[in-house]
């Protein structure tokens, strides 16, 4: 929510380092997402400063390493970074930068300390990052009328020819959109549609788009918003198991809500909601979340059938793994993320269908052996949370059902450990062969139907792999 300031919070360490930086001939002028976000009440840790008036970065370097260890990552570009005390400040000379070609790191930084803030400024993609403030002189800057669009909620770009030239800014456009609830100016949606429209978001590395769905999962009340958009635009067909969801027909008595991609969105919504009332704080615990609710229903247009008048999708839990696995592949490369991710889907009906056949406890301790349990119950009951029958209250009956069923076993986030393993097979005297998945299956088998504790199971092994 937008609040009228007459300065942004600022670390006092910071203006010590301000302070500093006068002595040298430098003007620092805020920047970026910290000034934004003090408008809209968002604590930051972040903090961009723009240097002005001086163009040695040697000079600057000296002044900040009175402050702490000064990382040159970016020096290159004329940037240079410090941790203080728990925040993160980049300074980077004012500058500008010239398309040179098609991939998105294709630019030509030119530093000059001449620049006045406009001239700096005209290289940022939206007005609302374009706002800065005057460290001397107390007073913000605001060329472009970014304060007015904070008040007004809308999110527009500065410049048509500077805009188009970096393709990331229609993922960011759909991030802040999503993050702020903002209405996209209609002149920069069709700027856009018009890169989209144009290939060029297909020479974006997948790592900078996984970056933007990542800031827009964290930090979004309603990713619906964004994901949207990324349809409105056209971005969807960068994302064709995405794009298979929409038109997807699904059984009215289910699903009144609409088509498999208007009852996802819904989902990502519940799971949202759920974070926040769980207080899960585990950033990659989210993200994996947020990719499973994504993809649990993307097996669907492979199998949804009318039959009598009903719409079916038998199997799609299974037939979903392979569109999961290219859709990710899309973003990510991490194959422990991917392998987190791919059992919530194969079995996000599981929690269900237990309840609803009131399962033993063997069966969970065989679900066990599959999917963390905790996380299954959150996907599912994101899932059933996320249409709009009227008996939402069965939703957490079930899930609830199988967690505790699960924590009674002290298995809700951990597999089910196996009695017996393999070392336990070499003291019998057995050596290691293809016979000793069979035989640790016995056994697996025999602690999860027969409930025996680990002698007994050694002696049924005994008897039927060793006695002759």
């Amino acid at each position: 929510m937008f609040t009228s300031i007459t300065k942004p919070n600022i670390p006092e360490v910071l203006e010590e380092i301000i302070t500093d930086l006068q002595e040298i001939g430098a003007i620092p002028i805020l920047v970026g997402g910290c000034v934004r976000d003090s408008f809209l009440n968002i604590p930051c840790k972040d903090y961009d400063i723009e240097i002005f008036g001086i163009n040695s970065l040697e000079s600057i370097e000296n002044s900040l390493n009175k402050f702490g260890n000064v990382k040159q990552v970016g020096k290159s570009f004329g940037v240079l970074t410090l941790n203080v005390e728990g925040f993160d400040f980049d300074f980077a000379l004012a500058r500008t930068e010239k398309k040179t070609g098609i991939g998105h790191g294709d630019f030509i930084v030119c530093t000059n300390e001449s620049l006045s803030y406009k001239e700096a400024a005209l290289r940022r993609d939206f007005t609302i990052n374009s706002i800065g403030y005057d460290l001397i002189n107390n007073e913000f800057l605001d060329p472009f009328s970014g304060i007015e669009d904070l008040k007004n909620n809308i999110l527009r770009h500065i410049n048509d020819d500077t805009f188009i030239e970096d393709p990331l800014r229609v993922y960011r456009a759909i991030q802040f959109t999503s993050r702020f609830e903002f209405e996209i100016d209609d002149k920069t949606k069709e700027l856009c549609k018009k890169m989209v429209l144009d290939d060029e978001l297909k020479y974006l590395p997948k790592e900078r788009v996984y970056e933007e769905f990542k800031k827009l999962f964290l930090k979004s009340k309603k990713p619906s918003i964004g994901f949207s958009l990324l349809k409105d635009l056209g971005v969807l067909k960068y994302f064709p198991e995405l794009k298979a969801l929409v038109g997807c027909k699904q059984d009215k008595q289910y699903h009144p809500e609409g088509d498999v991609w208007i009852h996802t969105l819904m989902t990502l919504d519940e799971m949202a909601k759920i974070i926040k009332e769980e207080e899960i704080e585990d950033e990659y615990r989210i993200l994996y979340l947020f990719y499973a609710e994504l993809c649990h229903d993307l097996g669907k247009p492979y199998c949804s059938n009318e039959i009598n008048g009903k719409i079916t999708s038998y199997k799609h839990e299974s037939l979903g793994i392979e569109p999961t696995k290219t859709f990710l592949a899309r973003l990510t490369n991490e194959k422990k993320f991917v392998d987190l991710i791919l059992p919530l889907v194969k079995n996000h009906l599981a929690p269900f269908q237990l309840y609803l056949a009131n399962s033993s406890l063997k069966a969970v301790k065989r679900l066990s052996l599959k999917v963390n349990i905790e996380d299954l119950c959150l996907v599912c009951l994101a899932d059933c949370l996320g249409r709009d029958i009227e008996d939402k209250e069965k939703c957490p009956k079930a899930t609830s059902w199988l967690l505790n069923q699960a924590k009674e076993l002290n298995i809700e986030n951990t597999a089910l450990k196996p009695f017996v393993l393999g070392r336990d097979l070499i003291k019998l005297g057995l050596k290691p062969s293809k016979e000793f998945k069979e035989i640790l299956d016995f056994a697996l088998d025999l602690q999860i139907d027969e409930n025996l504790d680990k002698s007994e199971i050694i002696d049924k092994i005994i008897n039927k792999y060793i006695k002759v």
